[in-house]
């Protein structure tokens, strides 16, 4: 008999799979492989009633622009949720970090934050929640120099926290562009998660229980033009270009992200819109629309927790970027021995 775990999607479902000694974690090349579970979101949550734990995540890369109007809608207000997780990339040299307290000012207040130049990654939690914190540590990697105007660093920040007795780690990345350039987005995922905390290596530590990857991770679909994928899109018929999604293939293959959920593309693809409208890239390129943005969670304990995945979706009113933001609303329940 196999050592299996399960994890409950939001619409109460539980999903079944075999469970893989840690080491074997994120990518498994030579074994079996998981790939990434889909789960469904079921868009409803009461918040805290019925879990320990409620997580909103959000990912944008803001391609150098920013406005306070655009955080305030990045950030909403519907903020009954624990923690608030925003990872960004491509951040222009204003100060963010001032801006986002501001946009959340009346409810939350910064627990955490991790910096590498354009790339960065913030915690916030509510008024007081620095009472549940029991750890906090920072780190990054860099897997580029910088380029641009807006020093548009490649690699990942990490958090690791634990809060209210769940030991997380949220890491933020942006890796290389291109759709030609997938083995080396692939070996910067496997760099990334073998390097991060790695100076903090402890054999008696405890195991973290939940890892969330958000991010420009820039893989893109691969095996269709440009005018079939809008056309798909334009239909509202896109869930049909996630066989093409290279970062779901390159799971599938076992090279990353092995036994990570992610929750139903249902929204559009989120790169590449012409700044300031919804239109797709009409430049000379003429961009192949992908789903360069992506918010990933793997339970690294599941005997004993569960958790119900209640948003993926993008945020499609902010216009700024060449991006659309990504949102999750996660929330992770304590098995009671």
């Amino acid at each position: 008999m196999g050592n299996f775990n399960t994890i409950q999607a939001g619409n109460g479902r539980r999903f079944k799979y075999e469970r893989k000694p840690a080491a074997d974690s994120f990518n498994n090349p030579t074994g079996t492989h998981e790939g990434i579970k889909t789960v469904g979101a079921d868009n409803l949550c009461d918040f805290s009633r019925n879990s320990d734990l409620c997580i909103c995540i959000i990912t944008w890369n803001m391609n150098g622009q920013v406005s306070y109007e655009d955080l305030v809608e990045l950030v909403g207000s519907n903020r009954r949720f624990d923690l608030l997780v925003v990872g960004l990339q491509e951040v222009p040299r204003d100060n963010l970090t001032r801006l986002l307290q501001d946009a959340l000012t009346e409810t939350h207040g910064l627990l955490g934050k991790a910096i590498l130049q354009s790339l960065q990654l913030y915690v916030f939690g509510p008024k007081n929640s620095d009472l549940f914190i029991k750890e906090l540590k920072v780190d990054k990697h860099s897997v580029g120099g910088c380029g641009g105007m807006f020093r548009r660093k490649k690699g990942a920040v990490a958090i690791r926290i634990n809060y209210k007795g769940f030991r997380m780690v949220f890491i933020t990345c942006h890796l290389s562009a291109h759709a030609r350039n997938v083995e080396e987005r692939n070996t910067q995922c496997r760099h990334i998660s073998h390097s991060l905390f790695s100076k903090y290596w402890n054999p008696y530590a405890r195991p973290t229980h939940i890892t969330i990857w958000l991010g420009d991770l820039n893989y893109r679909l691969r095996g269709v033009n440009t005018h079939p994928a809008r056309n798909l899109i334009q239909r509202n018929l896109h869930r049909l270009l996630t066989s093409k999604d290279q970062l779901l293939q390159e799971a599938e293959r076992g090279q990353i992200f092995n036994g990570y959920c992610e929750g139903t593309l249902t929204f559009k693809p989120t790169y590449k819109y012409n700044i300031g409208s919804s239109n797709y890239d009409t430049s000379y390129k003429v961009r192949v629309p992908s789903w360069t943005d992506r918010i990933l969670f793997k339970i690294e304990d599941p005997d004993n927790i569960s958790a119900s995945l209640h948003c993926y979706e993008s945020i499609d009113d902010i216009h700024s970027s060449d991006h659309k933001p990504v949102r999750a609303h996660l929330c992770f329940k304590i098995s009671k021995s």
